[in-house]
Formats: structure tokens, sequence, C-alpha cells
């Protein structure tokens, strides 16, 4: 409630335990912050079935984010997205250039826009990028494969990873992403939310 509270547009949750099992480990506590929430909500880690998707959409979940399955059981989110289109997104979770999957456990020799172009084939509109590298880091983000992402792919990209301050807010925004997700720094005061949300706001 505190992150709705100071302005934040969309709540992105992991389950961090359900990325690693393959299944969703804390449904009730999920299910409880998208009811409570009048901000929208999307949801990552562990869905790897199409009725688990239907299931969260039903509790309140606006948008599913898929890592693992995109790559194990690409015809899953085919299905998916034409059945509930751009509700669907594609979690994009890099490290040194390749995509790692299973609670970023398991490293792919999948290249990052190999891997997108794939995707765009089966009807994803929507991608969630990661550097695995730098989550976490509150170093800064993956500026160049970002940037290659939005020239290259021309679809919506959120970006994520290692972002820390005002001024790498902007430059994803300059650079063309749709949206970014910060974790860590709203924690450590690093970025405060409101004060980034107005400076976003006049770019």
């Amino acid at each position: 409630m505190e992150w709705q509270s100071l302005g934040a547009a969309r709540l992105h949750i992991v389950d961090l335990d359900g990325a690693a099992t393959g299944e969703l480990y804390n449904l009730g506590i999920i299910k409880e912050i998208a009811s409570a929430l009048l901000i929208p909500t999307q949801l990552g880690g562990g869905i790897r079935r199409l009725e688990t998707v239907k299931q969260m959409l039903k509790a309140g979940v606006e948008r599913i984010v898929f890592g693992t399955v995109a790559v194990e059981d690409p015809k899953l989110v085919e299905e998916a997205c034409r059945s509930f289109s751009e509700r669907i997104i594609v979690g994009v979770d890099a490290r040194e250039g390749y995509i790692a999957i299973r609670g970023w456990r398991q490293q792919t020799e999948l290249g990052v826009i190999e891997f997108v172009r794939s995707m765009i084939k089966r009807g994803v509109k929507r991608f969630i990028y990661t550097d695995i590298g730098r989550d976490g880091t509150l170093t800064e983000p993956d500026f160049t494969t970002v940037s290659e992402l939005v020239n290259t792919i021309r679809l919506p990209i959120i970006a994520s990873g290692g972002i820390s301050s005002l001024s790498h807010l902007k430059l994803l925004k300059q650079l063309g992403v749709e949206a970014v997700i910060v974790g860590r720094a709203l924690y450590t005061g690093d970025i405060d939310l409101k004060q980034a949300m107005a400076a976003i706001s006049q770019i």
C-alpha cells in the first residue's frame, strides 16, 4: 500500500519460491495484495500452466510474466497470448547476453535478441529485460542492451536490474523504454519514489 500511496503506477510481484520450484508458492499473499491495491499488479515466478494464468487473472492480477516456460514450452505462451493478448509479458532474464531460467539458476544458449524475436512470433507484445548480474547491485542498468532492444524490437520494453538513481531513470526514458522496475533502490532510499515520479513526468 505504501508504494501505491507514493504514486507507483503498477506493482511488480515476483514469487521467488515459485520461480525455483515451478509452482506458485505464495498464492495467498499474492491474492491478498492484488485485491487490496487500486493500482494494477503484474506477477511472475512459477507460472508454467495456463490454468495458473487464468486463476491469477481472475484473482485480480492484471498482467502475467512468463519466464522459464517461455523457453521450455513456447506453445503455452502462444496459447496464452491468443487468449489474453497484452496481459501476457515475457521476462527476458539474461546473464552475459544469454537467457537464464528456473530462478536464474540454469543458463541457456539463447541470445537475448534471438529469444525475443522467437517470442514475438508467438504473439508476445511486451517484454521485461533484466540483466541478472546487475539486479539488486545498485550499480547501473545495462543501457546498451536496453537500447538495442528498444531500437530493434520496437515493442514495449520494461527495464529492470541495477537501477539506482534518478539519472538512470531519466536516461532509460530517453532511450525509449515503456517503464522501469525499481526494487532495492526504493528500500535503501537511493531512489525516492515520489521525487522520481515527478522528475520523470517532466521529461
